[in-house]
């Protein structure tokens, strides 16, 4: 049996091989599971991390790396070129009056978040993870969503928002997800401050938030009840090994 790809399609994979094979030596699989084609687009070092960082949204080159304290520029650089060229995100101008370059995921690129937050969910499990490792603000976020516990959250209708820096997400849980916005904080109930690693403890850990407050690691301003309780709608899946 022949397999029929449609002209589209072959324009298409032509053109983004070309420009892969302009910005990478590297020898692809030569393996036709989608598995393997996956990994040429995502595989590289850094190269999932980077959608991580732009799962909430588009981000300058600057704030990237800044979540991503390992990476080198010319290596990000590099990764952000190859995913570029396979669609996976694409290059704006952010409007006035910034008017700076940023990235954003393309649509197609946005259908790996569920990739990402089942790979995550699957890692955590391991004894090996080590949560005094840096984390970045769009990991805190993200964590959220990978880790709530949907019947927990019955009967909470409010906004919770998080200041790590110069980062500030609100999150509202609706229907047993948790909806994150980046942006202003003036709608939430409750406001958080703090280091992102500092908010693990309070989260998926065993301290209450009016403990991790009283060490003063993290910063609570609205409704102290309200945040206390959303804290509680968390929790880390159970390690390997462990009944």
């Amino acid at each position: 049996m022949r397999l029929v790809v449609c002209k589209d399609c072959s324009d298409w994979l032509a053109k983004t091989t070309m420009k892969l094979e302009k910005i990478t030596t590297e020898r692809w699989y030569d393996d036709a599971c989608g598995t393997a084609l996956a990994l040429e687009f995502l595989g590289e070092r850094w190269a999932l991390l980077i959608v991580r960082e732009l799962l909430l949204g588009p981000r300058r080159f600057g704030e990237i790396r800044s979540g991503l304290p390992g990476v080198s520029a010319n290596v990000l650089t590099q990764r952000l070129q190859t995913l570029e060229a396979a669609g996976v995100l694409t290059r704006e101008t952010a409007p006035r009056p910034a008017h700076v370059q940023a990235y954003a995921l393309t649509p197609w690129g946005r259908e790996a978040e569920p990739i990402v937050m089942a790979l995550g969910r699957w890692a955590l499990r391991s004894p090996a993870h080590d949560p005094s490792l840096p984390f970045s603000p769009v990991s805190v976020m993200l964590a959220l969503r990978m880790m709530l516990l949907p019947e927990r959250t019955r009967g909470f209708d409010a906004t919770i928002g998080f200041r790590m820096g110069n980062d500030g997400y609100c999150a509202r849980v609706v229907n047993g997800m948790v909806l994150i916005e980046r942006g202003a904080l003036d709608r939430a109930g409750a406001v958080l401050s703090g280091e992102p690693n500092a908010f693990l403890p309070a989260l998926f850990g065993t301290t209450p938030l009016p403990d991790v407050v009283a060490k003063g690691r993290l910063d609570v301003t609205g409704d102290v009840a309200l945040a206390t309780r959303f804290c509680t709608f968390f929790e880390l899946p159970p390690k390997i090994g462990c009944n």
